[in-house]
């Protein structure tokens, strides 16, 4: 089993910068693949980015790519989320995943409760 709770959401600017957090409970976190999501009010949740257990492969959605960055630290049961040059239509909660590497929300079995993240134009 794995418990993951997101932090460092909040409200900023257009052009901010925010990294989120993602801490993990449980001993296999650093056996499984991570992936974060969002959702924005009245629609779907949607692929963000994903790193592999090892840290050795990343996979980044278009709309996010060259701005966010995804990284995680084991030793913490840690993952990150990176976001800079933060846009209005960034605007969505958050949320981290645990299990396999992948962009679907099927290939994922554990999922935080979300943070929220918005951004004032």
């Amino acid at each position: 089993q794995v418990q993951l709770v997101e932090s460092g959401g909040g409200l900023v600017q257009n052009g901010a910068s925010l990294r989120l957090s993602c801490t993990a409970s449980g001993d296999t976190f650093s056996t499984r693949s991570v992936a974060w999501f969002r959702q924005a009010p009245g629609k779907e949740r949607d692929f963000v980015a994903a790193i592999t257990s090892n840290s050795w492969r990343f996979m980044y959605a278009d709309s996010v790519k060259d701005r966010f960055t995804i990284s995680r630290d084991n030793d913490k049961n840690t993952a990150y989320l990176q976001m800079d040059n933060l846009k209005p239509e960034d605007t969505a909660v958050y949320y981290c995943a645990a299990g396999a590497y992948g962009n679907r929300e099927s290939d994922y079995d554990y999922w935080g409760q979300g943070t929220q993240v918005t951004v004032s134009s």
